[in-house]
C-alpha cells in the first residue's frame, strides 16, 4: 500500500468570533488517500492556515520540507518511521508548535488507514483495548452569568453526563463571581456528578492557591490550567498546597515537554491533545511516561468528532486512561461533521465490539458547506 495524496482541508463556520476561546469554530481536517482506495482522516488543533502551510509547503532543503512531499509514495503501515521522517524533515522550522500540530493530524489519519486496512479498530491496532466503556465529561465554556451557568449545568446533567467541566469565559475577573458560579453549578447538579473547572491560565501562584482553597469547599475534582503553561515551578508548589487534582498539558507538543511537565510541574492529570502533541504515536509514549510516574491521562479534545473518536481509541488503549472530553458546543463542525459518532449513552462513550479504524465517517455535505478554498 502506498500513499497517493495528503490533503489539508480548512473548515470554518461563518461569523467566527475570535474573541472566544472556542476551538470548534474552525478546524483543519487531514485526508490521506492510498493506492488501494483506503482513506484515513485526522484533525489538527492549531491555527488552521498555519498548519495547512506545514502540510503543503514545497521543500526548501532537506530539513525544511512540507509533510505532503515527505509522505507521497510511502507505506502508511510504517508509522514510527514516517513519524520520525516528518519530525526530521520539518526540524528547521518545527520541533514543536505548528509543525508538530500538523504531524499530529497526519499521524491520526495514518492510524485510521492502518485500522481500516487490517479490519481492526485503532485501539486494537495500537496494542489492545483496556476498556470499551469510558466516562465522557460534558465540556463547556463558562457563561458570563450565574443564572446561565446553573441552567447549563442542569441541562448537561439531564443529558446523562456524570462529569461536567466549565472553563474560560469570565473566570479570573472576580474571585467572588468565580465562587458564585461554582456554587450555583454544584447546587444544580448535586453531589454525585463530578465537577471540573478550567481556569484558562488566569492566576499567579498565590491567586491559584486562594481559589483552590475556595473550590475545595465545592468538591471540585480537578482544577485545570490555573497558571501560565510555562510556570512549572508554580504548578509544583500549587500541587503541594492543595488537595485538588491539578490538570494541564493541552498547550504542549512532544514528549519532552510532557516529561518536564511531569517531573518539574508535578501535575496530577496530564491532558495531551492528540491533534497537537504529536498524534497517537507520540501520545502513547507520553501516556507511558505518565504511567511510570503513577499519573493519569485525560486527553484534551475540544474539536470535532474526528478528534473525539481518536481520543476515545487512545484512552481505550492505555492502562492509565479513565475519562474523555466530550464537547457540548453547538457548532455545526462539532455536532455534524462526523455523521456516525461513537455511541454516547448513560454518561459513557462505548467502543463498538468491531469497527475499522476510527469507526467514523465524514458528512460530505457538512464538509463542503464549511470548507474554505
Amino acid at each position: 500500500m502506498k500513499i497517493t495524496n495528503v490533503e489539508a482541508i480548512y473548515l470554518k463556520v461563518p461569523n467566527l468570533d475570535a474573541a472566544k476561546c472556542d476551538g470548534t469554530q474552525d478546524t483543519l481536517l487531514i485526508r490521506i488517500d492510498t493506492d488501494e482506495g483506503i482513506t484515513g482522516y485526522g484533525e489538527v488543533d492549531s491555527s488552521p492556515l498555519v498548519a495547512k502551510a506545514v502540510v503543503e509547503a514545497p521543500a526548501s532543503h532537506s530539513i525544511a520540507v512540507g509533510l505532503k512531499e515527505l509522505l507521497i509514495g510511502e507505506n502508511p503501515f510504517e508509522i514510527e518511521r514516517l513519524w520520525e521522517k516528518m519530525f526530521q524533515g520539518t526540524i528547521y522550522f518545527g520541533r514543536s508548535g505548528p509543525a508538530l500540530h500538523a504531524i499530529s493530524g497526519v499521524d491520526i489519519a495514518l492510524w485510521d488507514i492502518i485500522g481500516k486496512a487490517s479490519n481492526r479498530s485503532v485501539s486494537e491496532a495500537m496494542g489492545g483495548v483496556f476498556r470499551r466503556k469510558i466516562k465522557a465529561y460534558a465540556s463547556s465554556l463558562m457563561p458570563d452569568t450565574v443564572k446561565e451557568a446553573g441552567m447549563l449545568a442542569e441541562r448537561y446533567a439531564k443529558l446523562g453526563y456524570k462529569a461536567i467541566k466549565f472553563g474560560w469565559g469570565p473566570i479570573g475577573k472576580s474571585a467572588k463571581h468565580d465562587e458564585e458560579l461554582v456554587k450555583t453549578i454544584r447546587e444544580a447538579i448535586g453531589d454525585d456528578i463530578e465537577l471540573m473547572i478550567d481556569a484558562g491560565l488566569v492566576w499567579d501562584l498565590k491567586g491559584a492557591i486562594q481559589m483552590a482553597n475556595v473550590f475545595e469547599k465545592y468538591g471540585i475534582f480537578w482544577l485545570e490550567e490555573p497558571l501560565d503553561a510555562a510556570d512549572l515551578d508554580g504548578y509544583r508548589k500549587l500541587s503541594e498546597r492543595t488537595s485538588l487534582y491539578i490538570a494541564g498539558g493541552e498547550q504542549e507538543s512532544g514528549r519532552l515537554q510532557f516529561q518536564r511537565l511531569l517531573d518539574s510541574g508535578d501535575i496530577d492529570i496530564i491532558q495531551p491533545d492528540l491533534a497537537r502533541c504529536g498524534g497517537l504515536t507520540e501520545a502513547k509514549k507520553i501516556a507511558y511516561m505518565a504511567y511510570d510516574r503513577k499519573k493519569r491521562i485525560v486527553p484534551h479534545a475540544f474539536k470535532t468528532g474526528v478528534l473525539v473518536a481518536a481520543s476515545t481509541h487512545f484512552v481505550a488503549s492505555i492502562p492509565n486512561g479513565f475519562m474523555i472530553e466530550h464537547t457540548v458546543s453547538t457548532s455545526p463542525l462539532a455536532r455534524d461533521l462526523v455523521e456516525s459518532p461513537l455511541l454516547f449513552k448513560d454518561g459513557y462513550i462505548h467502543l463498538p465490539e468491531t469497527c475499522k479504524g476510527l469507526g467514523i465517517s465524514i458528512n460530505k455535505s457538512v464538509l463542503d458547506q464549511y470548507r474554505v478554498q
